[in-house]
């Protein structure tokens, strides 16, 4: 079974600025419009942060020539030990500056369960003061043999750190990865979150590259309407059994972004092997 990190494929980390900056065309967030998308199109950070961090604002610029207009960080203190430490010198306004200088904007960011529950009020400031507007728990990262009280335990307390942050005037948001579709004792960890979740406290970003094992983001933006937030993209191959370029697998696009804009998905952030941006920025923005 393919957790995200597993999936988004681990020759991701070693990319160099010469690979990005190959796949720069001209202005295209200013020449193309998506009727499809109807929203700015951002990327997720985690597959290109051995780059980021080198050149953060370089980096940035780069992706925001590829057509894109917003970006989903990760708690650099959160995700210290996942490499991210060096980003912990820019105070909240900087990198907001840092982030609209590039041409894009900051509005979501990964935060892992063990940041929000022991520096919540500190994360909180953060987002404030950076400009975000939604604060997503990444995972619970529950052990393989958690129950399902185990995981429950852990809604109960998201659902606490959301009454939190609404209060602060933030959305707080659960990222799920492909664990969340194993099932304990004939329920699927999924279908159970959704029941217990508070529908205004903790919203959802779905991870649409559980297409490899299943599952359809478009059946749950339809089961639960106004539950979702935000998306993660990503398109995968069933004839090759591989992540492929958005628009070259199996994920009806348009029917996807028809079925989130219902739903009320505000953010949409490409999270792929960063060869694919390119191809996946022109595909979208061309829809």
């Amino acid at each position: 079974m393919l957790n995200r990190r597993q999936f988004i494929g681990k020759s991701a980390l070693g990319i160099g600025s010469a690979v990005l900056a190959s796949q720069i065309p001209m202005n295209l967030a200013a020449s193309i419009g998506s009727k499809a998308l109807k929203k700015p199109l951002g990327f997720q950070v985690w597959t290109i942060k051995d780059q980021l961090i080198k050149d953060f604002p370089g980096t940035l610029k780069m992706m925001a020539d590829l057509g894109y207009q917003s970006v989903e960080m990760c708690s650099p203190p959160g995700y210290e030990s996942s490499g991210f430490g060096p980003l912990m010198k820019f105070k909240a306004s900087e990198m907001k500056k840092i982030v609209n200088d590039a041409g894009l904007v900051l509005e979501s960011t990964h935060y892992g369960m063990g940041e929000l529950r022991d520096n919540l009020n500190e994360r909180i400031d953060f987002a404030l003061e950076s400009g975000q507007k939604q604060m997503i728990c990444s995972s619970f990262w529950l052990p393989k043999n958690a129950t399902m009280s185990d995981w429950m335990k852990a809604v109960d307390e998201l659902n606490e750190i959301g009454a939190k942050t609404k209060k602060a005037g933030l959305q707080t948001g659960f990222h799920n990865h492909h664990m969340e579709f194993e099932n304990i004792g004939g329920k699927l960890i999924y279908d159970a979150l959704m029941e217990h979740f508070d529908p205004d406290l903790v919203k959802m970003q779905f991870q649409v590259a559980v297409i490899s094992i299943g599952y359809k983001a478009v059946s749950y933006f339809e089961k639960y309407p106004g539950r979702f937030i935000s998306a993660h993209l990503a398109d995968w191959s069933t004839a090759e059994n591989k992540q492929v370029a958005i628009g070259k697998g199996v994920v009806d696009w348009n029917e996807f972004f028809k079925a989130a804009e219902k739903c009320g998905v505000k953010n949409y952030f490409v999270e792929m092997e960063p060869e694919t941006f390119k191809e996946s920025a022109n595909y979208i923005l061309k829809l």
